[in-house]
């Protein structure tokens, strides 16, 4: 799994011109699922991202985590984050999980963002032409890779 974490003031989500999510301060998540994850991987990343402390203390420094700001999380899935890239001028995209694989997986990561988090997480619509708003805050991008666990 991949994930890209942006600080943000505010996010939302549109499909066909209707919000199908958004939050305040918080994290938007763009989530690419491989096709050899697990719920283990999973588990890691959702943990990992609830408890990450980017958010400023009183001195400015990044001591704080989601809850302790209060924040949200937008979940966006994005199977173009495991692009290759390595020939030629266009993407391949054979590492990403098919859409019966990883819908499932990326509900679990609902639900698990959810209960890590203690409230509902906003989402986009799985496998939509969604359009993305955001205020990146910092700016502050975080790039995980549940296959490199060690530099994380």
């Amino acid at each position: 799994m991949r994930a890209v974490v942006q600080r943000v003031i505010e996010a939302s989500c549109k499909v066909s011109g209707n919000i199908t999510g958004e939050i305040g301060l918080g994290f938007l998540v763009l989530l690419g699922i491989e096709e050899t994850d697990t719920d283990e991987d999973l588990q890691w990343l959702a943990q990992k991202i609830v408890n990450m402390r980017v958010f400023g203390d009183e001195n400015a420094l990044m001591n704080k985590a989601l809850a302790d700001v209060n924040g949200n999380i937008l979940l966006i899935s994005q199977f173009t984050l495991l692009a290759q890239t390595k020939k030629g001028n266009r993407p391949s995209f054979i590492r990403a999980a098919r859409p019966e694989q990883a819908m499932p997986l990326y509900e679990r990561m609902i639900t698990e963002l959810n209960k890590f988090l203690g409230k509902p997480v906003a989402t986009g619509i799985f496998g939509a032409d969604m359009k993305i708003s955001l205020v990146n805050d910092g700016p502050v991008t975080i790039m995980m890779n549940t296959r490199d666990r060690d530099n994380y």
